[in-house]
């Protein structure tokens, strides 16, 4: 119970190898695995149900642990206790059971539900918080009653966890109640709808996404679209008809798309450097008016693979000097993946390692690290970086100067100052010690 309620999910499993026992009992006459529902505590929980907790459990009240994470509306803890393979562990009923209790909580909506179990009138008091580390979903209280609004999701992942085949427009529909935000900071109902659509495979679904793509809607657009751009290029061998046929779409779709937040999901979910006709597909839309397509366009450009024509180059060294400074900061991400470093290229970089946007100053650097060339106009703005405020920054400094094998590589991470725990594992932080294994393996 310590364990669980400090929310440590390491001495929880730690505790269950020495033989802790798993019917172990809170004040609340409940198992621990409801303690870990309760706290929305999804790694906690997974621990448990790892270690045997029996998330179908009767409880007096008639509910069950998962019934009562259904109700609580998080999709993290709910997919925790679903564990693997559920729907053959679990019986029909208690499938149809969790699938109702769903669907009620979501097609009423979480503030009504909770008004008619409280009978509390007024607004709702609503707080958008973050349900795992990428996605975020509402927080509702009401009547002194709290759960979250991720019932979409939970909806959406149980269907899946019972081999449901949720129909490609529902998914579209259970996405689009809630805006998608340019950071992928993604409700979790729109997160879970996309990341399902795009693991499908099957022909019906293959129908239903080439005809939503002619949507007059750009949003159901833009929602499959983000789909098809989510695993690309991790097909098994088997499923290559899929791979082929969502770049020949992709191709055929980013030629007619009219809408620029729509045709910039598009490239983003191309294959890009992959295509043989990447460059081209990259050169039509240099000069779009919309910067997200032209946040795009680098990466068509130059990228693994042979070096760019001489007419990718002219592009890519003017969009280097875009207005737009996200559309710079792809300039130097993807002359950092590409093949070599070309005169031209180095003073790209070198114009973007100077950029006023720090974003764009940071790719350049990257990439300036990975080329380890040691040209003067290099290592200067290497050294440059070390005045720079942002300690990200003067840490990139100094570990390019590492690459370098440069004499004044100690004063340089001197310069960048104390890092924390954070930078434990950051291969930039060990760039010191890789340089005196190299030059002063005395010291190392």
């Amino acid at each position: 119970m310590a364990a669980v309620r400090t929310r440590d999910a390491d001495a929880v499993r730690m505790v269950l190898e020495a033989g802790a026992d798993l019917d172990a009992f809170g004040a609340d006459g409940l198992p621990v695995l409801c303690t870990a529902v309760a706290a929305y505590d999804g790694p906690v929980a997974e621990a448990l149900v790892d270690g045997g907790a029996h998330q179908n459990r009767l409880l007096p009240d008639g509910t069950t642990p998962l019934l009562r994470a259904v109700e609580l509306g998080s999709p993290a803890v709910v997919t925790a206790l679903l564990g693997n393979e559920p729907q053959l562990r679990l019986p029909q009923t208690a499938q149809k059971r969790l699938l109702a209790l769903a669907r009620n909580w979501y097609e009423r909506g979480a503030a009504e539900e909770l008004r008619r179990r409280t009978g509390a009138p007024g607004p709702a008091e609503v707080l958008v918080i973050p349900d795992c580390e990428y996605n975020r979903v509402e927080q509702i209280s009401v009547g002194g009653l709290t759960v979250r609004a991720g019932h979409g999701a939970v909806l959406t992942w149980l269907e899946e966890a019972f081999h449901i085949p949720t129909p490609v427009g529902e998914l579209a529909a259970r996405a689009l109640r809630h805006p998608e935000e340019e950071d992928a900071n993604w409700h979790v109902d729109w997160f879970a709808a996309c990341f399902t659509l795009s693991q499908r495979r099957d022909k019906d679904t293959w129908s239903a996404v080439e005809a939503m793509r002619h949507h007059p809607s750009p949003a159901h657009r833009a929602f499959v679209a983000c789909s098809l751009g989510i695993g690309v290029g991790i097909e098994p061998t088997d499923q290559d008809w899929y791979a082929k046929e969502r770049n020949r779409l992709l191709t055929a779709w980013a030629a007619e798309e009219g809408d620029g937040k729509v045709l910039a999901k598009v490239l983003d979910a191309h294959p890009g450097g992959d295509h043989p006709d990447k460059e081209a597909l990259g050169l039509r839309y240099t000069n779009h008016t919309d910067p997200r397509v032209r946040r795009e366009v680098p990466y068509f450009l130059y990228a693994r693979g042979t070096p760019p024509t001489p007419e990718a180059t002219t592009a890519l060294l003017a969009l280097a000097h875009d207005p737009d400074p996200a559309v710079r900061r792809a300039v130097g991400n993807a002359l950092g993946a590409g093949p070599g470093l070309t005169p031209d290229i180095r003073n790209a970089l070198l114009t973007l390692i100077r950029d006023p946007d720090e974003g764009a100053r940071s790719s350049a650097a990257v990439a300036l690290s990975r080329f380890r060339d040691r040209t003067p106009a290099v290592t200067d703005a290497f050294r440059a970086l070390l005045d720079e405020e942002n300690q990200l920054l003067r840490l990139e400094g100094a570990y390019g100067l590492a690459q370098l094998d440069d004499p004044r590589t100690e004063e340089a991470y001197e310069r960048v100052g104390p890092l924390g725990p954070a930078f434990d594992i950051d291969h930039r932080a060990s760039g010191l010690w890789q340089w005196r294994s190299r030059n002063r393996p005395e010291r190392s």
